[in-house]
């Protein structure tokens, strides 16, 4: 069975991207817009992986990931954070990893095969 990996991000052609890189590499895709949809999605699906912007309108990819780490099944998800943000690597505890955008499409696959390992 393929792993599932939910990507959150509210600019579509990014969603697009990253679901074509992961589904090319055989990962099951489920997508979200903000943080909200984000954890009603997450509950539902159960995501292997998570891969995270952090600046998004209604809530934030930080607001998001605080209600899913305290949340009993998924609290302990990883977590790959994509975000141009200053200070995004302190907005995650122990995420991963931190890609800036655009990214780099053979890395991040290397990145998400070594976070489902």
């Amino acid at each position: 069975m393929s792993k599932k990996i939910l990507i959150v991000d509210d600019e579509a052609d990014i969603r697009k991207f990253l679901t074509t890189v992961l589904e090319k590499e055989g990962y099951q895709t489920v997508t979200a817009e903000d943080g909200l949809k984000a954890l009603e999605i997450a509950k539902q699906e159960k995501p292997d992986l998570v891969i995270l912007d952090l600046q998004m309108p209604n809530q934030t990819g930080t607001d998001f990931y605080r209600k899913m780490s305290k949340d009993k099944e998924l609290g302990k998800t990883p977590v790959i954070i994509v975000s141009g943000l200053a200070g995004r690597h302190l907005a995650v505890k122990e995420p991963v990893a931190v890609f800036d955008k655009p990214i780099d499409p053979e890395e991040f696959v290397k990145t998400v095969e070594k976070a489902l390992a």
